[in-house]
């Protein structure tokens, strides 16, 4: 980043100052992976002794929580897994239904970013006619958004006592997710010549163009 022209290309440098983010988040990861593994080896110790506290639960509750983050954060090393992501949610057939449900997700999907501290930006949403959504898309962006996210591609469902039924009848709703990483800007694209189809037209109308 001190290089000379290090700055003179914005797109260049900004996608080398979020690979440097990623790679640092790696490195804190590692780093508290080891320091837990290091106080747990002081506790074992301790313990051989018969000693315990209050001071061990607290340790064993946060690891409990913890480990399972760090262990799938480790395995997120798909070319695209520390990208931010775009969740695109619609309802399926079945109408009232499944658009509640479909906007029970967005709002399952709203909550989580929330308690992950990420960002949620939502680029388009149609409601339904009488409640939910018919379809909706949010770009989350945050650490590793689409590596978390990615398995949740797919389409859901869910059985339950309808809440718009005055029968109260059991009715199956789908609603279907798609999730992808957003594309940098600074991504070629390069299209060959033999890819290229050029038609040309002539105006035979009045005019004098034959």
């Amino acid at each position: 980043m001190q290089l000379p022209g290090f700055w003179d290309d914005p797109d260049k440098s900004a996608g080398m100052l979020k690979e440097r983010r990623s790679l640092e988040r790696m490195r804190d990861t590692l780093v508290r992976l080891r320091s837990d593994t290091e106080e747990l080896a002081t506790w074992r110790e301790l313990l051989s002794e018969g000693e315990t506290d209050e001071q061990l639960d607290r340790f064993v509750d946060r690891l409990e929580k913890d480990l399972p983050k760090l262990e799938l954060q480790l395995k997120l090393s798909g070319p695209d897994d520390d990208k931010d992501a775009i969740v695109t949610l619609n309802s399926g057939a079945g109408g009232t239904e499944s658009q509640d449900w479909a906007e029970m997700l967005l709002r399952m999907y709203l909550r989580w970013a929330e308690q992950e501290d990420y960002s949620v930006e939502l680029l388009d949403r149609q409601d339904g006619e009488e409640a939910g959504i018919k379809s909706a898309t949010i770009a989350v962006r945050g650490p590793y958004a689409y590596g978390y996210l990615k398995e949740g591609h797919g389409v859901h469902r869910l059985v339950r006592i309808s809440p718009f039924d005055a029968a109260k009848r059991r009715h199956t709703s789908f609603a279907s997710v798609d999730v992808y990483p957003e594309v940098d800007d600074d991504v070629e694209i390069e299209i060959l010549d033999k890819d290229l189809r050029i038609d040309t037209f002539r105006s035979s109308g009045a005019g004098g163009q034959h």
